[in-house]
């Protein structure tokens, strides 16, 4: 008698009748199935028309996101393949075998659909005691794009493209003179190098609008930001953080410095929670004189340090530089006293584990698709995700 147990990959029935007998009634993809039954997805049937062919359910297609983005899947063509391999996704698809076109049309389609479901998300974390909004720290990461950094339009460039493509069609006419039996695949070939000359003006004018000197052809909505390695062609994207770790806010913003941020995002969490945070914490890239005025107006407890002060904060050396505006200095004496160090201290404590999470364990690090409104519907998956993840273990526990 054999003392090994038996091996038969081959068999008909390798799974037992409901995925439930198999995975744990605990498992992420059945708290998400139950989420997701009570949502009002009613903004993302009202984008469809009635005519066509049948589409899929908005309660699929939402369902498999989430997963994806909670397990680190970003990728379409992935998650086409996991739907046939991985059992919680089969199960979230009712066994459909999703195309990554139709996958990818979603994620693209639905901004307003999937802001709304991220509000809904955070509401039914909110009315279960989460996302208390006593701290709200904000800040902001770079997030790679899906698009060549060699790959750029400036003018000189356009120009010296102009002049090359003129100079090729002008030889290729003349050799279609000169040989008529050719001439047919030449015409051919000259009317498409005159359909690129004809987008270069276009693409010119793209370039002088943004007010930039260079500008990625495959996705001139991102942009070179600065990072700790360089420049890097990408997008910033920005997440409040309440003092329990729930995201109530988020946004991918087209600014140059992320000061021109801070209102808006702090109006988002004021309508995404229906109030404004107890105490607002972010860093010194987010400070400037209009802020700190603006937040005094509305009896917002802030504290955000100008450059030279996070500097004498971090490092404990003086503050050489004086403030020169009262708003101003009444920053600095706040974060001064003892009491501000220690709830400034906390500003790292409450976002910069959310960036690590979704960054290093999800995948974050770069966008799959390309334009801003696309990219800020993948920031939106992401933190909703994030949401139900750390709401699935609060409930689990």
């Amino acid at each position: 008698m054999s003392r090994f147990k038996s091996y038969s990959p081959e068999q008909s029935y390798l799974l037992p009748p409901t995925v439930q007998d198999e995975l744990s009634g605990d498992h992420l993809c059945f708290f998400l199935r139950r989420v997701v039954e009570r949502l009002d997805l009613g903004v993302f049937e009202q984008s469809y028309a009635a005519e066509g062919g049948a589409l899929y359910a908005p309660e699929l297609m939402l369902s498999v996101w989430l997963y994806a983005y909670a397990t680190g899947i970003t990728s379409a063509r992935q998650l086409e393949r996991r739907l046939v391999e991985d059992l919680p996704l089969r199960y979230l698809a009712a066994g459909a075998r999703v195309d990554n076109w139709a996958l990818s049309a979603f994620r693209r389609r639905h901004a307003r659909a999937l802001n709304d479901c991220f509000t809904q998300v955070l509401e039914m974390a909110r009315s279960l005691g989460m996302g208390k909004l006593g701290k709200v720290a904000i800040d902001s990461t770079r997030v790679k794009a899906s698009a060549s950094r060699d790959k750029l339009d400036t003018e000189q460039h356009l120009r010296d493209l102009r002049a090359g493509l003129r100079l090729q069609v002008r030889r290729w006419q003349k050799t279609a003179e000169a040989d008529d039996a050719d001439a047919g695949g030449l015409e051919v070939a000259i009317e498409h190098l005159e359909n690129k000359l004809a987008e270069l003006p276009r693409r010119l004018e793209k370039l002088r609008k943004s007010g930039l000197k260079k500008l990625s052809q495959s996705d001139p909505d991102a942009r070179f930001l600065r990072t700790r390695s360089g420049f890097e062609l990408g997008y910033t994207a920005e997440i409040a953080v309440s003092d329990d770790h729930l995201i109530v806010a988020q946004r991918v913003p087209q600014n140059a410095a992320d000061n021109a941020s801070l209102l808006p995002i702090l109006e988002q969490v004021r309508q995404r929670c229906g109030q404004p945070p107890g105490q607002t914490l972010a860093d010194s890239g987010f400070f400037s004189i209009v802020n700190l005025e603006q937040m005094e107006a509305q009896q917002l407890d802030a504290y955000v340090p100008d450059s030279n002060l996070a500097r004498s904060l971090n490092l404990g050396v003086r503050c050489r530089q004086k403030a020169c505006a009262p708003a101003h200095k009444r920053m600095r004496r706040k974060l001064k006293t003892e009491e501000g160090r220690l709830i400034y201290g906390r500003r790292k404590a409450i976002v910069e584990p959310v960036f690590g999470v979704l960054k290093q364990q999800r995948g974050m690090r770069q966008f799959r698709t390309r334009g801003l409104e696309n990219v800020a519907n993948e920031w939106t998956l992401a933190a909703m995700a994030y949401n139900l993840t750390r709401l699935h273990t609060a409930v689990g526990s």
